[in-house]
């Protein structure tokens, strides 16, 4: 038996012999001990990479590999992708060690670098070369998401066309689609991608219009859009699902696109001419908004299941002559009931109401257009008694009048054609900055993204007053108005204003405008990023980072990223910092799996801003989705020993935990109990009061029916939950912009509809224990107690008389006791037998669900329609579905799926009659508004003297630093 070698010395020695075949024969040997004696080899690599040099060696190739592995397991990646590009074929990518696997890695790494370099150098011909055998590897192991994934990142469409058509697999077609708004960061080649995108998808036997649909919204393309919808609509008198494929695509694009995108796709349509125009005014109408908003407020509003109990608790616990107290209460019943149109907790508690004064005025009315977000026809009638007098009649409270401005923006968000001029005729010719300040809001709301220049020039009028109040609010919406547009001229304009102003207030209102300006841009918006982060004045640093937030938002830019992180440690400005943490959220959304680990070190730092920031980036990354990482982060945030970053905890924690129970996630009762202990803590502080209550309205949204979510149901950013969650956050400065925040709740609805937009009786079937996505019990209302009896007094005398007589009792019955256990011993005692214990029901494994009803997003993937049902869905209920959906072990809490929404049914048999579903009557009492009003503006009789002071007192001052109760009662300004 041979011994094992020990060293390679002889070999390494034939290396220096004349003979080239012994020089052969010594390279093929080492290349098959590099592995044992590599750190032996590396005294010989002078040699062995002379050998690769010189080109008459036949085996130099051979040389330059076994310098490759050598330099492989001293570390230097890069000298061992050199050698192996040079070893050309003998490097084979085929083989499956760590050696090939990682300058595999390291080579596509280069060549992506290299591809997305302008301006490099030519790409070495041997690095493409395992590029191609790479990709051509995974093909054949139909590691088909792999491949696609290098192609997206090296700008290979060519390989993208190559792997679909030898798939014909539109499921990669879509993961394509997703990839490519997520890691794609350069705009151009994502356009490019999106155009071959469109072209694949319409190549199908049959063509996916929804997705071809979605790729023209992220174009910005409205006129292929509406040439699409005409093709369907051109089929409308042969074939029905044609028509039903163009009402599904105008549903999807109502959720999906803007008001300026929608506008220009309705304006086509009505000049084309088709055979039939029901079908062209049906689509119309969809793209109005209206048939959407109808169904969802249907839905809102019959299935509210809002919990009452627990807002009268948190009312009882609260002084309202405190106005933070005031206001946390106010938007926790507008979030709670947000959409419902319910006015139920108002209309019991109008004495309560009648308590808000000044600003906490504002924010009560304001609320009005949370409860009532959607009604359109009656949004209008219900606001009346607020709104500001006609005829210069006397104003009853300018801060109710403002709120109701606002709040009819807020009902009106995104369909804002109605009500615009209402509101740019009170802000023209309303002085009081109050009232203007409520018009700019709610100009900014309906006519977000509608780039409507006369509303624009009204604001920038406003803004020019150089009113603290009005001008504030006059910067965020002109950026609105403008959203996304990047306008170089609004740009500037703003900038050099803010630049001019001595108001904190109009800088902020501005920086954060300009923000929206550049909304999703990108790479476009870089100029203007620069020139806000290297502003001296603080606040335009601080809007430079949400410029950069709503710029890169779902893209995880990670240059923008590395920036972000290096301004949170090194700037001067603690709002600066704290921003900067939690632009990481917007970024981050699409990948929300990735905040918890990038903000830990944060959520532990000594500054409570950066732990605040951690908070709420968690919070606006992970909304929906329960993640434990992140909950675990929040958790002991909610103990921290600084009020405000309780405050972010309790809400970031709602907004993760939203739409799940306790049989879901146990860790939700938990969370409900630190809400309610804060609140009802005698000794808590004000600012971590306010974050509790907000958090118990977040977590209940909708009446327990809607969900938080910065990505719409297709995958696609959520545009109006972004730009409401950004403002949401200047609730710091100014407790009115929480508001906001009810543009981010989606209802969680499943409404399948037929062609005539009615719903059939139907029933969807959900593959899972009911109990996994119940809604939380209500609480129950305090038991009413018996009186007690009240004890008669024992003299002393008395008490002991009787104890004297128990002991007796005592020794008696002990005697009794004995003689009876002797009297049993001969026989056998029977055994005490326990009563049967009622075994619990078995819990059933699925559910049916009537047409209409709550699926939350982690329900989705377990619900179907029947086989045998009459309708079946124009497209699959959810983007992932379960295979097994009968099988427990397949219940996956682990991540959510999209989509459910408004669904266009076809129906199977069309001559039976229609079966409408079942409606479900539950209509509210409707409140007196005109008695509502009354309360708001009796508070004081001299709101209306007091206004003008408390605006000039307004020293842009409003910063959350933790004020005392004793504040808070006297200055609702001061945050």
């Amino acid at each position: 038996m041979a011994a094992p070698l020990t060293s390679v010395a002889g070999m390494m020695a034939l290396l220096d012999e004349k003979d080239v075949k012994l020089q052969e024969y010594a390279l093929q040997k080492l290349n098959t001990l590099v592995d044992r004696f590599w750190a032996e080899l590396a005294d010989s690599l002078a040699r062995l990479e002379e050998l690769y040099e010189d080109e008459a060696f036949q085996q130099r190739h051979l040389a330059a590999l076994v310098v490759s592995k050598i330099y492989f397991y001293l570390g230097e990646f890069d000298e061992a992708l050199s050698f192996a590009l040079g070893a050309e074929s003998l490097f084979d990518v085929d083989q499956r060690n760590e050696y090939v696997e990682t300058l595999v890695s390291k080579a596509i790494d280069q060549y992506v670098v290299q591809r997305n370099t302008p301006g490099s150098p030519e790409i070495n011909a041997n690095i493409t070369s395992i590029i191609n055998k790479m990709i051509t590897r995974c093909i054949e192991d139909r590691q088909y998401h792999q491949v696609l994934g290098i192609a997206l990142e090296a700008q290979r469409l060519d390989v993208i066309e190559h792997v679909f058509s030898t798939t014909q697999d539109k499921t990669l077609l879509t993961y394509v689609l997703e990839m490519a708004m997520g890691v794609v960061n350069a705009v151009e080649v994502r356009r490019q991608v999106l155009q071959l995108l469109v072209k694949l998808f319409l190549s199908l036997d049959e063509p996916d219009y929804f997705s071809t649909a979605q790729c023209y919204v992220y174009l910005n393309e409205p006129q292929p859009t509406s040439e699409l919808l005409r093709t369907l609509l051109q089929c409308s008198d042969k074939d029905d699902r044609a028509v039903l494929v163009a009402y599904q695509t105008a549903f999807d694009l109502v959720e999906s696109a803007t008001q300026d995108f929608l506008h220009h796709v309705r304006s086509e349509l009505e000049k084309m001419k088709f055979d039939q125009e029901a079908p062209k005014q049906q689509v119309i109408s969809i793209l109005s908004g209206t048939e959407t908003i109808r169904l969802y407020r249907d839905f809102l509003h019959d299935a509210n299941n809002a919990d009452l109990m627990i807002l009268k608790n948190t009312k009882d616990a609260l002084d309202a002559h405190y106005s933070a107290y005031h206001s946390a209460v106010s938007l926790s019943n507008a979030f709670m009931l947000a959409g419902t149109g319910s006015d139920q907790f108002l209309r019991e508690n109008l004495d309560w109401l009648a308590k808000a004064s000044n600003w906490s005025k504002f924010t009560a009315t304001a609320a009005l257009g949370v409860l009532h977000r959607g009604s359109l026809t009656e949004g209008l009638d219900i606001l009346r008694p607020y709104l500001p007098p006609e005829n210069n009649a006397p104003s009853s409270s300018v801060y109710s009048e403002g709120g109701s401005l606002f709040a009819l923006g807020l009902i009106h968000t995104n369909h804002g054609e109605p009500i615009l001029e209402l509101l740019t005729k009170t802000l023209r010719t309303n002085t009081a900055e109050v009232v203007q300040h409520g018009a700019a809001l709610g100009l900014g709301a309906a006519g977000m993204a509608t780039e409507n220049e006369e509303v624009y020039e009204e604001l920038r009028t406003v803004l020019f007053s150089d009113s603290a109040v009005s001008g504030e609010a006059a910067g965020y919406a002109m950026g609105l108005v403008y959203l996304g547009t990047g306008s170089a001229q609004a740009t500037e304009e703003m900038l050099q204003y803010a630049q001019e102003t001595q108001h904190e207030k109009i800088i902020r209102g501005l920086a954060i405008g300009i923000a929206l300006l550049h909304y999703g841009r990108e790479s476009a918006a870089s100029e203007t990023i620069d020139a806000l982060l290297t502003h001296k004045d603080a606040t335009l640093r601080y809007g430079g980072v949400y410029t950069m937030a709503l710029a890169y938002a779902g893209t995880g830019h990670h240059a923008s990223v590395s920036r972000l992180l290096h301004l949170a440690v090194s700037d001067g400005s603690d709002d600066v910092r704290r921003a900067s943490v939690i632009a990481i959220g917007f970024l981050f959304f699409r990948s929300p799996e990735h905040v918890p680990e990038l903000v830990e070190l944060l959520s532990e730092s000594y500054n409570p801003h950066l732990r605040y920031g951690a908070a709420m980036a968690l919070g606006l990354a992970c909304a929906g989705t329960g993640l434990d990482s992140a909950i675990d982060l929040l958790e002991p945030l909610t103990k921290d020993t600084v009020d405000y970053v309780r405050q972010a905890a309790c809400m970031a924690l709602a907004m993760i935990l939203i739409q799940q129970n306790e049989q879901l996630n146990p860790r939700v009762q938990v969370a409900r109990t630190t809400f309610d202990k804060i609140i009802s803590d005698r000794h808590e502080e004000a600012m971590a009061k306010f974050g509790a209550s907000i958090a118990q309205g977040l977590i209940d949204a909708g009446g327990r029916n809607a969900t938080i979510g910065l990505r719409g149901r297709g995958g696609s950013s959520n545009t109006s939950a972004i730009v409401g969650m950004a403002l949401f956050t200047q609730y710091w400065y100014w407790f009115p912009m929480a508001h906001f925040a009810s543009l981010a709740f989606t209802p969680t609805a499943m409404i399948g509809v037929t062609k005539s937009l009615e719903l059939p009786a139907l029933e969807f079937v959900s593959h899972a224990p009911p109990s996994l996505f119940a809604y939380p019990p209500h609480l129950q209302g305090p038991s009413e107690k018996k009186p007690e009896k009240v004890e008669t007094a024992v003299l002393s005398t008395t008490a002991k008389s009787q104890a004297r007589q128990r002991t007796k009792e005592k020794k008696k019955a002990a005697a009794d006791s004995m003689d009876t256990d002797e009297a049993l011993k001969p026989e056998e005692e029977e055994p005490v037998q326990d009563k049967p214990q009622e075994t619990a029901k078995e819990q059933p494994k699925e559910e049916h669900l009537p047409n209409g009803s709550r699926v939350t997003p982690f329900q989705l993937k377990y619900v179907t329609l029947p086989p045998e049902a009459r309708y079946t869905a124009l497209r699959p209920l959810a983007k992932q579905t379960l295979h097994d959906l009968s099988s427990a072990r397949e219940l996956d809490m682990s991540a959510t799926a999209s989509r459910g929404g408004i669904l266009m049914l076809y129906d199977r048999d069309p001559s039976a009659p229609f079966v409408p579903a079942k409606p479900k009557p539950k209509e509210d009492e409707a409140m007196d508004h005109e008695a509502a009003a009354k309360a708001l503006a009796a508070t004081s009789d001299d709101d209306n003297n007091k206004a003008q002071t408390s605006v000039k007192r307004d020293d842009d001052n409003e910063k959350q630093e933790a004020p005392s109760t004793q504040d808070v009662e006297m200055d609702e300004q001061a945050h």
